[in-house]
């Protein structure tokens, strides 16, 4: 039996009710802190927490401390899309963003989502997990204490189960919970460039099939957008997955308003997200039901496209999380602090409104908000201990410099 007691901390962060899993709307506001606090960790678990002024006297044996020395302690941020596994980087097509060229033109010249799938096809699985591994690393350095990751930039049968294979050893190999999507319909490969029911048929028919029997994924993902997937596509993908019992997490809106919302809240989507283009209508189709609408602001930094209506969507009681989008092409950061940042600085929202986000929602955006996302006693003991802070607005507010000290993962220091 191992126990950690973490003691003068500033102030202990996220201390949600146990029975509280998602935040809608108004309730993003409230963050509730302790101040001068300690928190007790018993096998990897959050035990007990209170005021220092009430540390009781009795404590676990073999118990080790440490002193925040009056550092902010926040649950660990939760990363609820990410697509870390991929062959190579693209840094040419950075350049040719700054040369003015859209994420279109780019995909037009076989550069973007084909040209990762091409880098792909000749990458060994072991490879591709060391790549991946070191970019989890350096993630969970910077405070994500549970990710979930997509395929689809593998866009054959072969490739699509070597990126999820390589997730499934991340997941076996990292003490954070980790999710896998499946998202071969991200886009057409070249072969199927004049044949879209084929590789439609070819997803379902083959890949679906041989993912299930393998248990490599829990979601099922679609690029709902002009030009990739179309609406009646994403349903029919939707579905097919749901018979393999994988719930649907869908990218939709990004470009442009596609309808791909709405078909996600029919097929009750766990999270729809991008979401950069969002009117009337997709906000009264979020307002009946449970998916949570996930933000990339970074996303929309790095392509220079329009940012999310965070606010319209949370006047309206929806859920929202932020996620980082960590890609090769259109996000190549998986820095969580940064993301909270732009969450106040672009999506206008309140830095309680951002950690909210960051952590319960985006654990309630993976299922597991029941384990992971606040302080609450019996959930898992991943946090992060940052310096001395003015106020919680401070870590928002200094983006760009970490604040972050000490990770503790699973009650233990990292």
């Amino acid at each position: 039996m191992s126990a950690l007691l973490i003691t003068n901390i500033g102030t202990l962060v996220g201390i949600h009710p146990q029975d509280t899993l998602m935040l809608r709307g108004q309730q993003m506001q409230q963050l509730p802190t302790l101040e001068d606090a300690w928190i007790l960790c018993e096998d990897g678990k959050i035990s007990d927490f209170g005021k220092m002024e009430q540390l009781p006297e009795q404590l676990p044996n073999h118990i080790s401390t440490h002193d925040a020395k009056k550092g902010f302690v926040f649950p660990s941020w939760c990363d609820s899309h990410t697509h870390i596994v991929f062959a190579a980087s693209r840094e040419e097509e950075f350049v040719m963003k700054i040369d003015g060229k859209s994420y279109e033109d780019i995909a037009a010249a076989g550069g973007g989502i084909l040209n990762s799938a091409k880098k792909m096809q000749s990458e060994s699985e072991d490879a591709l997990y060391q790549s991946a591994a070191q970019r989890l690393s350096d993630m969970i350095n910077q405070g994500t204490g549970a990710v979930e990751i997509k395929s689809g930039y593998g866009l054959s049968t072969d490739s699509e189960l070597k990126m999820l294979r390589v997730i499934q050893r991340l997941k076996n190999n990292f003490n954070i919970p980790i999710k896998a999507s499946f998202l071969a319909a991200h886009a057409y490969p070249p072969e199927y460039k004049n044949d879209h029911d084929g590789y439609i048929k070819l997803i379902i028919d083959e890949m679906l099939p041989k993912i299930a029997a393998e248990g490599l994924a829990d979601y099922m993902d679609a690029f709902c957008e002009q030009g990739f997937f179309s609406v009646d596509d994403t349903d029919r993908l939707l579905q097919a997955g749901a018979k393999y019992g994988l719930k649907p997490k869908i990218h939709a809106n990004q470009l442009a308003v596609s309808g791909g919302v709405q078909i996600g809240v029919k097929n009750h989507a766990v999270s729809v997200d991008h979401l950069e283009a969002t009117d009337h209508a997709v906000i009264e189709s979020l307002q009946s039901s449970n998916t949570i609408a996930t933000l990339l602001p970074s996303c929309s930094f790095y392509l220079n496209i329009p940012f999310a209506n965070a606010r319209g969507l949370m006047n309206a009681n929806i859920p929202v999380a932020v996620a980082t989008d960590y890609n090769p092409g259109s996000t190549p950061s998986g820095n969580m602090n940064l993301v909270v940042s732009l969450a106040c600085i672009k999506l206008r929202m309140r830095p309680e409104e951002a950690v909210n986000a960051a952590t319960l929602n985006g654990a309630a955006a993976m299922e597991l908000s029941e384990t992971t996302g606040s302080i609450a006693k019996g959930k898992t003991a991943n946090l992060f201990i940052t310096r001395p802070m003015s106020s919680l607005a401070f870590l928002p507010y200094s983006f760009g410099q970490s604040q972050i000290q000490t990770i503790v993962l699973n009650g233990k220091i990292s």
